[in-house]
C-alpha cells in the first residue's frame, strides 16, 4: 500500500506543476487569445487589442480597468514611442459600451452605474491627455464607447469598413464620452446633427467629417501596423508621414462625394437653433424630402435625451475635455435615476420591438426645470479627473 503510494507520488508532483503552469498561464492575460483586451508591447509600440468579436469588441467595466493603467504605464516608459489600439473579428472595432450590463446594475440599484461610467470617462480623458503618439485604427463599427477610446486620440485612421455613428438618443441617453467636446468642434453643425438623429457615417464619410485623420484600405491595416512597430524611436511627425505615406496611396472611393455635402447648407441652417422646438420648427417649416426624414428619425428619440444632447452639445462647445467628461458624468448618473434609457435598451437590444414608449412621451413635456437638474453639480459625487 505504502509502495503504490509513493509510486503516486512523482505523478502528483507532476500533476501540481501542471496546475502552477495552468495558473501561471491564466495570469498572463496579456497574450491569452482568450483574454478581453490584449496589452502587448512590440518594438517601440504599446498595442492594444480589443477582444470580445462575439460581442463586436463592446466595452466592459473590466476592460477599461486594464487599459488604462497600460496606457498610464507606457506613457510613463521611456522605451514606449507610441500606442496602437484595434479590434479583433474583423466586423468591429468597437460597437461601445457594455450597456446590457450597465442596465441590469441599474435595475439592480449597484454601484456599477457610478463605477462604470466613472471608469470609461478617466479612460476617454487618458486618451486625449496621453503624451505618447496614439493611433487609432477604427476599422468596421465604431460606435459610442468605441468612439470615446478613438476620437481623443492624435490618429485615428479610418477604411472603408468603417461605420461611426452616435446613436445614444436612440436608447434614452445622450453621447456621451466626451462627445460634448468632440461634436460641436466638427465642421459647421454637424455634430449637432450626427449626435441628436445617430446618422451612420460610412468608409470616407468618416474622414470628410473630421472624426478620421487619415483613410486606409482595410487590407493594408497590417503592413500599416508593422511600418509603425519598424519605427525607430519615432517622433509625432514621423508617425504622421507614415500615416500620411498609406492615406496617400489608398484611392477607394476617392471620387465618392461627401454624403452629406448636398445637406450641409440646411444642417448648419437648421441645427443652430437654440432648442429642441425650434429645430423641429425649422425642419417643418423646410418641408424637403430631406428635412422631412430628419423629422421622422428624431420623433423616434427620446425628447429627454434631445433635449439633453442639444444643451450637452451647446454647452461643451467652450469647454474643455474635462469639463465636458464631467459634465457629462453628471448626465449619466440622471439618465440612470430616469426611465428613458431602461425603456431604450428595452426596445431596442432587448425585446426589439423598436417601440419605445418615452416618458414623457413629447418635447414640450420636458421642462426646462428638469433640464437644469441634470447638469446639476454632484458635489462629493463628482467625476475626480
Amino acid at each position: 500500500m505504502a509502495g503504490r503510494a509513493l509510486q503516486a507520488l512523482p505523478r502528483l508532483r507532476a500533476l501540481n506543476r501542471l496546475q502552477v503552469i495552468l495558473q501561471h498561464l491564466k495570469m498572463s492575460k496579456q497574450t491569452d487569445s482568450t483574454a478581453e483586451v490584449l496589452l502587448e508591447k512590440k518594438g517601440g509600440a504599446g498595442i492594444i487589442t480589443l477582444n470580445r468579436p462575439k460581442t463586436l469588441n463592446a466595452l466592459n467595466i473590466s476592460m477599461i480597468q486594464q487599459i488604462y493603467p497600460q496606457i498610464k504605464t507606457w506613457e510613463q516608459d521611456p522605451e514606449t514611442f507610441l500606442i496602437i489600439i484595434k479590434g479583433t473579428g474583423g466586423k468591429a472595432f468597437c460597437a461601445g459600451g457594455d450597456i446590457r450590463a450597465i442596465t441590469e446594475a441599474g435595475k439592480a440599484g449597484t454601484k456599477m452605474t457610478q463605477d462604470f461610467f466613472r471608469s470609461e470617462y478617466r479612460l476617454n480623458n487618458a486618451v486625449g491627455t496621453c503624451k505618447k503618439p496614439y493611433v487609432a485604427l477604427i476599422d468596421g463599427i465604431t460606435m459610442g464607447g468605441g468612439v470615446g477610446v478613438s476620437v481623443h486620440g492624435h490618429f485615428r485612421v479610418a477604411t472603408e469598413k468603417t461605420l461611426f455613428a452616435m446613436p445614444e438618443t436612440a436608447i434614452g441617453l445622450f453621447p456621451d464620452v466626451g462627445g460634448g467636446y468632440f461634436l460641436p468642434r466638427l465642421s459647421g453643425k454637424i455634430g449637432y446633427y450626427l449626435g441628436l438623429t445617430g446618422y451612420r457615417l460610412k468608409g470616407r464619410d468618416v474622414l470628410r467629417a473630421g472624426i478620421a485623420t487619415h483613410f486606409v484600405e482595410s487590407e493594408k491595416l497590417p503592413a500599416l501596423e508593422k511600418d509603425l512597430i519598424a519605427l525607430k524611436s519615432p517622433s509625432k511627425e514621423k508617425i504622421a508621414d507614415l500615416l500620411n505615406s498609406y492615406h496617400m496611396k489608398c484611392t477607394i472611393d476617392q471620387e465618392k462625394k461627401f454624403s452629406l455635402d448636398e445637406h450641409m447648407e440646411k444642417i448648419n441652417s437648421i441645427f443652430s437653433a437654440s432648442s429642441m422646438e425650434e429645430i423641429v420648427k425649422r425642419l417643418k417649416q423646410d418641408g424637403s424630402p430631406f428635412a422631412l426624414k430628419q423629422l421622422e428619425t428624431l420623433n423616434k428619440m427620446s425628447p429627454t435625451s434631445l433635449k439633453l444632447t442639444l444643451r450637452q452639445l451647446r454647452e461643451g462647445a467652450s469647454m474643455s475635455l474635462q469639463e465636458v467628461l464631467r459634465m457629462e458624468y453628471r448626465l449619466s448618473q440622471a439618465c440612470m435615476k430616469g426611465h428613458d434609457f431602461y425603456e431604450g435598451v428595452r426596445a431596442v437590444l432587448i425585446d426589439k420591438d423598436q417601440s419605445p414608449k418615452w416618458k414623457p412621451a413629447a418635447l414640450e413635456e420636458v421642462s426646462d426645470e428638469f433640464v437644469d437638474n441634470c447638469f446639476k453639480p454632484l458635489g462629493n459625487d463628482d467625476l475626480k479627473l
